[in-house]
């Protein structure tokens, strides 16, 4: 995130150095980041560990008290990212060393997944403590890289080649999971329980996060060139709070942009808890097994790589507009279904339809920022992305967890009150004009 004339003048800022195409390795390198932090979000915060702290580390404690400390965790750590993320934005803009954060960002992330390996029975401080440090750098990291995508894709393309990064995640996300299934499986079959099982899980992750994210590191270019203004630290992080206040301030300018992100705030709140609870729901409600949850996530993901695939195109066609409208109607059919039913089967039905909706959502959501983001100020804009994003991560499972708390352990109705974020969203997109907002980008 830039400052108005402190860190950039706004000569320069509007007239950013025209960069060359970028290859179709270098797309590919970009995506494969999607490909690689899948891992941590399929089996860490969806699949397996959430569950797992539910379950057993925090087995002591009241499910409802439990469920609680999970969603102040993962609200905590995107408080961080919230809070964070205008300074880590501006130095970013400023030095162009987004790249470089972003190996940081992610070797931390990597790190502390790895360190949950060391979580067991009771120790429910330390859980929270690298789940907030895990689940911080996880999103530190998914703000940089969604702010080189302005960089590498034509207006034209970006529905597509954002379309294409969240279809490799859901496939490496489908690929962890299904490893993850095969080692569950047969640990399970051996008489293992999950304080044995699922730590070697963490280990895999890590791993594997770090191994797919090397393309990542090695073929992506940093394109921006560092600002010529010359600022200390101190004054570039005073800039960017100052930047924050004067980009919400210039709403009535940006007004398309910042009422999307009114409604991705909204909508957000209701898939981040989807995300965050959903193997928790089915194992305490539903009755699923670990393994089976996994096999639910694992096959939400397919649909999910679907979904995001074909609105991938079909966003380019039609706008991003209306295919985010149609993506929320499906979220909320989806989830009064899965309240409704009292079976597995109606839940599989509503998981996978939300599967589709999620793909397809968070990618339409993602191309629209960008297409609506003024040249040369990706990472702010991207920034306030993320804030919205992050906010909506604070919202949502906390709202979700106070509902469980204060009805004493109800899920089906934390869950319905998932739906009113969903019908918000979709009542403020509609407010969204795709071709002024555009037009507004290409002034500055």
């Amino acid at each position: 995130m830039t400052t108005n004339g402190d860190i950039k003048s706004k000569e320069i800022r509007d007239k950013p150095e025209k960069m060359s195409p970028a290859s179709s390795l270098e797309i590919w390198s970009w995506a494969m980041f999607d490909f690689a932090n899948s891992s941590y979000t399929t089996v860490v915060t969806t699949a397996i560990f959430n569950a797992y702290f539910v379950k057993t580390v925090a087995s002591g404690l009241e499910l409802s008290t439990a469920t609680l400390y999970l969603t102040c965790s993962l609200g905590l750590a995107n408080l961080l990212v919230v809070l964070s993320a205008p300074v880590v934005g501006a130095i970013a803009d400023a030095f162009a060393i987004k790249k470089r954060f972003l190996f940081v960002s992610s070797l931390a992330c990597v790190i502390c997944t790895a360190c949950l390996s060391l979580v067991h029975q009771g120790d429910v401080a330390l859980a929270m403590t690298l789940l907030v440090l895990s689940n911080f750098a996880f999103g530190t990291s998914e703000d940089l890289i969604a702010a080189f995508l302005p960089e590498i894709a034509t207006p034209e393309r970006m529905g597509r080649i954002s379309a294409f990064g969240w279809t490799l995640g859901y496939i490496g996300g489908i690929a962890v999971l299904g490893a993850c299934l095969a080692y569950v499986s047969w640990a399970q079959k051996a008489g293992q329980t999950p304080a044995q099982f699922v730590p070697v899980t963490m280990l895999f992750v890590a791993v594997m996060f770090i191994s797919a994210a090397a393309p990542t590191f090695i073929w992506l270019k940093e394109r921006a060139k560092p600002s010529t203004v010359k600022n200390k630290l101190s004054e570039i992080a005073s800039g960017a709070f100052k930047q924050v206040f004067e980009t919400i301030a210039d709403a009535k300018k940006h007004r398309d942009l910042f009422t999307f992100l009114l409604s991705l705030l909204c909508y957000s709140c209701g898939s981040t808890t989807v995300v965050a609870l959903a193997a928790v729901y089915a194992e305490q409600v539903m009755g699923f097994k670990t393994s089976e949850s996994i096999v639910l996530i694992m096959v939400v993901n397919v649909t999910a790589a679907v979904g995001a695939f074909i609105f991938g195109f079909i966003q380019d066609k039609v706008g991003s507009v209306r295919t985010i409208a149609v993506t929320l109607a499906l979220w909320s059919l989806a989830i009064f279904i899965a309240f409704a039913t009292t079976n597995k089967e109606g839940f599989w039905l509503a998981a996978n339809i939300m599967g589709i909706a999620m793909g397809a959502s968070a990618s339409a959501g993602r191309a629209l920022v960008g297409r609506l983001s003024p040249a040369g100020r990706s990472a702010e804009f991207f920034g306030l992305w993320g804030l919205s994003v992050k906010l909506s991560a604070i919202i949502g499972p906390m709202t979700y967890g106070l509902v469980t708390y204060l009805s004493g352990s109800n899920y089906r109705l934390a869950l319905l009150s998932t739906l009113t974020f969903f019908v918000l969203g979709l009542i403020v997109v509609f407010f969204v004009d795709e071709k002024r907002g555009r037009q507004q980008a290409l002034l500055g």
